[in-house]
């Protein structure tokens, strides 16, 4: 993937990380970031850093009709960033009902899974391009902590696997980027080690350029991918020590 000259979108631009996604693209010499939230009034400060470069779009992932809207106004896109996402921190069976496990479904699977397929035919038709995806370490071993995040986040895995495959023959790239712990306002009670949103954003933009499918951002997701492989019952046994409150 050639990011200078590119066309991007991001999803969640307004979020924890989103933000750090769209300065980087800007640095990297991308010509048009279309900028996506559920409010684009919440995107004020970030577009005004550019305002040529960076549009702000209307943008609700979950909601089908919203998601066909942005396919259709922004048609020069060749590079998707599908970095929308959501975290309860509820548990399994300790959640009072299945709210949080409904919401985090239907952001991180439904509506992630929404996009690609919105934009496969955009891609297509801009000679392939990119498609990125948030995911998470969290959905190769549950964190009791935010179980039901973790779930949602093995599906999105293995939807993008899906996903992958499906798009291979139209030249599209699609990548998982999979952190541990990000430090961003959601994570602020958890326990180092984090990584840093600037450390994932450039790593996934890296893996991007270089055709890597599956990128593990900062040194605990490189070093629980790593124990995935060797040792993953005692990985599982460690994080079932984390519980919900």
């Amino acid at each position: 993937m050639q990011l200078e000259g590119a066309i991007a979108l991001v999803t969640g631009a307004n979020g924890g990380i989103g933000k750090y996604y769209v300065e980087a693209l800007r640095a990297a010499g991308v010509s048009r970031i279309y900028a996506g939230a559920r409010n684009p009034n919440s995107l004020a400060d970030l577009t005004a850093i550019d305002s040529q470069r960076i549009i702000p779009i209307s943008l609700d992932i979950t909601d089908e009709q919203s998601v066909i809207t942005a396919a259709s106004e922004c048609k020069d896109v060749n590079l998707l960033i599908n970095n929308a996402g959501i975290g309860l921190l509820k548990g399994l069976i300790s959640a009072a009902d299945l709210s949080s496990a409904r919401a985090e479904m239907e952001v991180n699977y439904f509506g992630t899974l929404a996009m690609c397929r919105a934009f496969a035919p955009v891609l297509k038709a801009n000679g392939g391009g990119a498609i990125v995806n948030m995911l998470s370490i969290l959905g190769k071993v549950n964190f009791p902590m935010n179980a039901s995040y973790s779930a949602s986040k093995a599906a999105a895995i293995l939807m993008t696997q899906g996903v992958r495959a499906e798009l291979a023959a139209q030249g599209t790239l699609v990548v998982g980027v999979m952190p541990a712990t990000v430090d961003t306002e959601v994570s602020r009670n958890f326990p180092q080690p984090k990584v840093a949103p600037e450390v994932v954003v450039r790593e996934a933009l890296q893996a991007a350029i270089n055709g890597v499918e599956d990128v593990y951002p900062g040194e605990q997701a490189t070093e629980m991918a790593a124990q995935l492989l060797t040792d993953p019952k005692a990985l599982e046994k460690a994080m079932a020590m984390m519980l919900p409150n």
